[in-house]
This record gives C-alpha cells, sequence and structure tokens, in this order.
C-alpha cells in the first residue's frame, strides 16, 4: 500500500490499495470558473465515482444528486473554485456519509502522470518525511516506568523504521505502553504493520482491504520478526484517541482493540475507513475516491461511519493522565517488591494531585 506522496504520485497509485489519509487541502482560489469548466469537473467527478467508488449504488446517488443541482441551477453562481470544490464535496458527503470523499482543487496543479513515481518525487517524499520524522513526535518515559510514544501518521515510507525501531527499543523495559494517536489524522498500514509486530509473540491478522475496481482483497499480518526487541504481548498497552483520530489511526485502535491487546482511553474517533487516494479530473480538481473498504478478520466490519468507541471514556484532553493513571494502578496490582510499589504510589500520588489542575497532556 502507497500512500499519496506527491499528488501526482496519488494519481498513479489511486487505483490499487491507497493509504487511510485525510484528503489533500483545499489552496486559495486563483482565477474563476465558467460554466464549461464546472460541467467538466461535475462529469469527471461522476465519472471517477461510477468506475471505482467502492460502493456502486452510493456512486449512482451520488450520480443523480450532482446532476439534480446542476439541472437546478445550484452553480450557476459559483464562480470561486474553492467555494466549488466545497459545495460539491458537501454534497457528496450527504448523500454519502463518507469523510474521507471530497472534490479537492490545487491552484498550482495536479500534474498528470501515468506512471509510477519518478526519482525525483521519491527523493522529496522521503525528504519531507525525515523533516516530520515519520510521523513520530514524541518518545518518553512518563513516571513510573511507562513508555509514552507520540504519532502524528503512519508513514508509508520503507524508511521509517529509522523512527520506528529506536523508538520501540528506547520503549522496551518499560511496564506498559502509551500511543498517543489524539492528533492523528491517518496514514498507511506501513507502518501499523510495523508497530504492532512488536506488540505481539506471534503472527497476528491485522486487517484486509477489499477493492470494488480489481474484485481483490488484501490481507495484513504482522511481521514474523522485528528489528531490536519485541514488546510482547503481557505487558499492557493503551491508545489515546480524540475526534480527529482518523483513518489510518482508527485501524490501528480498531485492530488492537478487537484483538484485545490495548486499552482505548478518550474520545469516539472520526469514522473513516475506506482507503482510496486522489484522482486528476482537470489540472487543477481531482477527487479524493475511497475504492476500498476495510475488513477487520474479527468483526467482519469496520468503523466507518461510528468510529471507534473508547473503553475508557474521557475528554482528549485529559485521556493522557486517565491512561497513565490506569497503566500505574496496574502495574501496582502486580508488583511484588516493595520499594517498586512506593514508587508507583508516589507518581500515582502526583498524577491524582494535578487531576484539579491543567489537563494532563493536553497541550
Amino acid at each position: 500500500m502507497r500512500t499519496s506522496r506527491t499528488l501526482a504520485a496519488a494519481a498513479a497509485v489511486a487505483a490499487t490499495v491507497a493509504p487511510l489519509v485525510y484528503a489533500a487541502g483545499q489552496q486559495a482560489s486563483t482565477g474563476t470558473l465558467d460554466a464549461a469548466s464546472r460541467t467538466q469537473v461535475i462529469d469527471g467527478a461522476i465519472d471517477h465515482l461510477q468506475r471505482a467508488y467502492i460502493f456502486a449504488d452510493a456512486a449512482e446517488k451520488m450520480a443523480s444528486a450532482l446532476r439534480s443541482h446542476a439541472a437546478k441551477g445550484a452553480y450557476d453562481a459559483i464562480t470561486d473554485p474553492v467555494k466549488f470544490a466545497e459545495t460539491l464535496t458537501a454534497q457528496l458527503q450527504e448523500v454519502s456519509k463518507d469523510k474521507h470523499l471530497r472534490i479537492v482543487y490545487r491552484a498550482d496543479g495536479l500534474p498528470e502522470r501515468r506512471g509510477p513515481p519518478t526519482p525525483e518525487d521519491e527523493a522529496r517524499f522521503l525528504a519531507d518525511e525525515r523533516r516530520r520524522n515519520f510521523g513520530f513526535e514524541r518518545v518518553e518515559r512518563l513516571d513510573g516506568n511507562v513508555g509514552y510514544i507520540e504519532l502524528l501518521g503512519f508513514s508509508d515510507a520503507d524508511e521509517v523504521t529509522e523512527a520506528a525501531v529506536p523508538a520501540m527499543n528506547f520503549v522496551a523495559n518499560t511496564d506498559a505502553l502509551i500511543f498517543d494517536l489524539r492528533r492523528n489524522g491517518g496514514g498507511s498500514p506501513v507502518t501499523i504493520r510495523i508497530l504492532s509486530s512488536y506488540l505481539f509473540d506471534k503472527v497476528v491478522h491485522l486487517n484486509d482491504f477489499y477493492i470494488r475496481e480489481t474484485d481483490t482483497t488484501r490481507q495484513f499480518f504482522t511481521n514474523a520478526e522485528v528489528q531490536g526487541r519485541r514488546y510482547g504481548e503481557r505487558k499492557p498497552v493503551f491508545v489515546l484517541t480524540s475526534n480527529r483520530t482518523f483513518s489510518a489511526a482508527e485501524e490501528f485502535t480498531y485492530n488492537l482493540k478487537n484483538l484485545k491487546r490495548a486499552t482505548i482511553v478518550g474520545e469516539t474517533t472520526g469514522g473513516g475507513a475506506h482507503p482510496g487516494g486522489v484522482r486528476r479530473i482537470t489540472d487543477k480538481f481531482g477527487i479524493w475516491l475511497p475504492n476500498g473498504r476495510a475488513i477487520n478478520p474479527i468483526t467482519k466490519t469496520n468503523w466507518e461511519g461510528v468510529g471507534v468507541e473508547p473503553d475508557i471514556k474521557v475528554e482528549s484532553g485529559q485521556a493522557l493522565r486517565a491512561a497513565h493513571l490506569a497503566a500505574l494502578r496496574g502495574i501496582r496490582e502486580t508488583a511484588t517488591d516493595a520499594r517498586h510499589r512506593e514508587q508507583i504510589d508516589r507518581a500515582i500520588g502526583v498524577l491524582e494531585k494535578d487531576g484539579s489542575r491543567r489537563p494532563f497532556g493536553s497541550g
């Protein structure tokens, strides 16, 4: 599975299994739209929907809705490209309820690409990923020997091991581990598989993706081997969520929740389970088109439209404190050394006292 390394690369891979990520943001408008341009965008969007949207019946309903709006003159007064893209997006999502699906406008253009990313594309992508440290924002050891990893995204780069392996080795000796996905909008199964592999002692079936266009299903399992030390499946793991946690971040959460490998703490997630990618309509307009659906091997369904419900429900700003306390109390129950128990008790006391102050981990 490949991520939208650039908008050009995304167009090349959208027909295959693309990652669970937010669509590219709109840019400031340049120029104005005429009737012919609006019609071209609408017709192009309908064509992509009918050929590839994961649910054929929903694609037809969306096509009918757009044609009906156009026939009633709903777009005649819209000359601003961004407003037009936002209007079409709202109308498509009103019918589909699919938060991934949207019309994308890029003032600097959506390059047409018929082949794989060039070496230059790959180099730019890798440079960008390294600048953002492949999504690894913070790795810490909290009081009471609890590991903490904050991820802002799930990288598609094979080189993600540059950050993932040191992070998992750093927390290998902790007694519990917290993954913070409260600001994570998605990414790729590449990192999901790598991180999940550290949390189990054997190979585990994580998730499947069905692609309508090719009528194929791709299965994802943990890796048989990991670099460095496994965290193992006996020590407790917590995942922090917010209503901004979306897409691939939800998959990681949903997988571990249903495998009973993690306790989820925070808010119900955003509810986006359909993989896809950007497809070019014109030189400046595209459609972020979900062309597949996730199928969990345990539930036989996914989190689309409903999100992942936490096991411990708290406001996202309180999630780290709640998870840290839960982890410490769990460690305290199994601690056999008196000195160790005293250390845990002190850490619990500090967190309980701080509960009346600024929400722990909120900033």
